[in-house]
């Protein structure tokens, strides 16, 4: 033989390119069994995602601060339980004035205070010193005199660089929001007399 075309070559074709070959087609068949396929998927994924779904709307209700009735789940009254029982945490919130503050909220025990500071110690061992002002409110319009190492206090401060300045002060396990133990709701900043 030659290195001439052969018989069943395409003129077009060039050495060491491959082969061309017309386009296949899906047959019906194939189409339907890909079509049934996506719907299955589809079918099972919306399942999944109202099973998902329907798993926390259908919670139990629980009852709420003053006897409301929430449902539970993310932001429901399972989330604020979770939230009143903390022992110690941080949060973010709105200034008012299109800003942001960080607090701090720590229930525990008092192992030192003074007229300028509070150390509290909370059951898993988180310690914090809150640095307390003219400002600091303590609940019950009680004085701050009425608070002593060994009682237990709510503490809610703010944050400003490393320093945490009392806010508020509660004697008891009354927490943020009015929840667990005592009832009512915590003194705001400037509310009480110092003592």
């Amino acid at each position: 033989m030659t290195t001439g075309q052969l018989p069943n070559q395409q003129a077009e074709q060039q050495w060491g390119a491959p082969p061309q070959r017309p386009p296949q087609r899906w047959s019906s068949r194939r189409t339907i069994a890909a079509v049934a396929i996506a719907v299955g998927v589809a079918a099972a994924g919306g399942a999944a995602i109202y099973a998902a779904s329907d798993s926390t709307s259908s919670s139990s209700a629980q009852g709420g601060p003053g006897g409301q009735t929430m449902q539970g789940g993310p932001g429901g009254a399972g989330g604020q339980a979770d939230l009143m029982s903390a022992l110690h945490g941080e949060y973010v919130v709105s200034d008012g004035n299109g800003g942001y503050t960080t607090q701090l909220t720590q229930l525990g025990t008092v192992t030192d205070i003074s007229s300028t500071s509070l150390t509290a110690k909370s059951d898993d061992g988180y310690t914090k010193t809150y640095a307390i002002d003219s400002d600091t409110a303590v609940g019950g319009n009680a004085a701050l005199s009425s608070i002593a190492t060994g009682d237990t206090v709510t503490v809610v401060a703010s944050v400003s660089g490393d320093t945490a300045t009392a806010d508020t002060l509660t004697e008891g396990t009354a927490q943020a929001g009015g929840g667990m133990g005592q009832q009512g709701t915590l003194p705001r900043r400037g509310d009480s007399a110092q003592g």
